[in-house]
């Protein structure tokens, strides 16, 4: 006989959420596991005493954890989400006929709470992951990836002088004819600073930039997808965003140039552990930022009980002053160096004991002096012959050249830092490290930003930016530890299972 379903809604019913979530269910599990009660006390400071009650902290924290969990980045779309789903309800606390809090609640929330806040959140979840074995603590690798900026090219605008310049300013800037078809969109308010609206750029950085955009007039418009919104060409040292003044313009190879964050991410390689997370401006190269990176990170695993010793990255962070870092701080790095170091002139031999060059004619060039190089504010050592040696030598016109009278090279004042790295690079240990890096590091970044929320930053400012960052970061943490203790349980099952039957 055929059925045929006919809907009433009953005036009462009984319902449970907890009869109704698996037992195996990800957010039930998650919610027998995570305790954030420490939230209390911790963000007690930042509420009144009378007025109406805002959103529970632990609530906020949790919610937050769904977005990234989900990949949603709208606090709104988190909202609808979330009361579509009984076992969402059932992590958050709240029944079904109970309603969750305003979108807007969130975002309010999100900025009342400092920094500090959510990275002791992280912290405690880190925490709970070495509790459970899961960190080694001795090998690290760190990584970096730019994340869009909630801010629009269109809305940028040139910076100005500290002197009125306007009529150089005009004549400085060329526009293609994609510029002139795309309207300039202006911000209601323009949140920068003053010291951000004002250029930076030396004269001679001016005119090259001048000499770049001739070129661009010339080639961008016969390129493909010259069209597209973001291909003109932008500088940090001309142009700011006055949406947001703390997004950077940057870009890779292939890539449109974009307002982004950097996101400076270090993972250890025992079980592929968020160990920790940060924003930072992306108008910068990455070996500016690891001596940073590596206080902030080895008083973390100290704190932890954890000793930290190997430090894998790649070529980006490579400087002579960080080899020298990383050896006073008693870690050794595995980063290979750039292709441009070459340790001295090819065919010259060093002499260690007596800091000098040996020439290929046998030549003694010896050590003048210690500078900084302005173009890349790197110390160096300075090597100069005299003119009464290379007088009248076979190799003077293809070792000096045309007009020099003397030999005079400069070579890193971290050559012995610089020889130490790339031994241990170039070695057995050395290429495994290498791909340990490849598989630990870059996977993490790739999870982050494709399933985990963190393709945009959907706030504005490093400070907010910050915030999502190491939400994102706890939310893969969390998921890795389910992932881990639920292994765990079936093996050891499994075990005493074994031991029975025998």
């Amino acid at each position: 006989m055929q059925g045929k379903k006919d809907y009433q809604e009953k005036l009462f019913s009984h319902f449970q959420l907890s009869e109704h979530v698996p037992e195996q269910n990800f957010y039930r599990r998650l919610k027998e596991v995570l305790a954030l009660e420490f939230l209390y006390p911790l963000t007690k400071s930042y509420y009144g005493e009378s007025g109406q009650k805002s959103i529970d902290p632990i609530v906020f924290f949790k919610l937050c954890l769904v977005g990234y969990l989900e990949n949603i980045i709208s606090d709104r779309q988190l909202i609808e989400h979330s009361s579509m789903r009984l076992d969402i309800l059932y992590f958050l606390g709240y029944d079904i006929d109970e309603q969750l809090p305003w979108h807007s609640t969130i975002s309010r929330t999100r900025q009342l709470y400092p920094e500090s806040i959510f990275e002791q959140v992280f912290t405690k979840v880190l925490g709970m992951c070495v509790e459970k074995g899961m960190v080694s603590g001795h090998t690290q690798a760190i990584d970096s990836a730019p994340i869009k900026a909630n801010a629009s090219m269109d809305s940028l605008e040139l910076k100005v002088p500290k002197e009125y310049l306007g009529a150089h300013l005009e004549k400085i800037r060329h526009f293609s004819s994609m510029d002139k078809k795309t309207p300039i969109r202006k911000t209601k308010i323009n949140k920068a600073p003053m010291t951000d609206q004002e250029i930076t750029a030396t004269p001679k950085e001016l005119q090259a930039i001048a000499s770049r955009n001739k070129k661009w007039q010339q080639d961008q418009d016969h390129r493909p997808g010259a069209g597209n919104k973001g291909s003109k060409y932008t500088s940090n040292k001309t142009h700011y965003s006055p949406t947001d003044p703390d997004a950077r313009i940057s870009v890779k190879p292939g890539k449109a140039r974009k307002l982004n964050y950097m996101s400076q991410l270090s993972v250890d390689t025992g079980h592929h552990v968020i160990t920790d997370i940060k924003a930072y401006h992306a108008d910068k190269k990455d070996n500016q930022y690891l001596q940073d990176i590596v206080k902030r990170l080895k008083t973390r695993l100290h704190n932890q009980g954890l000793t930290w010793r190997n430090c894998l990255a790649d070529t980006g962070y490579s400087s002579g002053d960080n080899y020298a870092f990383l050896e006073g701080e008693g870690l050794e790095s595995f980063i290979p160096p750039h292709g441009t170091y070459k340790g001295g002139p090819e065919g010259f031999f060093y002499n260690k004991t007596e800091d000098h060059y040996i020439c290929p004619q046998g030549k003694e060039i010896p050590f003048k002096k210690v500078f900084l190089d302005y173009r890349t504010q790197t110390k160096k050592k300075e090597y100069r012959s005299s003119t009464h040696q290379c007088k009248g030598c076979p190799m003077a016109c293809q070792c000096l050249g045309k007009t020099a009278k003397e030999k005079k090279f400069s070579v890193t004042y971290f050559r012995e830092e610089y020889e130490r790295n790339n031994t241990r690079v170039n070695s057995k240990r050395g290429r495994y490290m290498k791909a340990k890096r490849q598989s630990t590091v870059e996977p993490v970044f790739g999870t982050l930003t494709q399933f985990m929320g963190l393709r945009k930053i959907n706030t504005i400012g490093i400070e907010q930016s910050n915030k999502i960052m190491h939400l994102s970061a706890i939310a893969y943490n969390l998921k890795k530890y389910l992932k881990f203790i639920g292994n765990t349980v079936k093996s050891d099952a499994k075990s005493k299972h074994q031991l029975f039957c025998v």
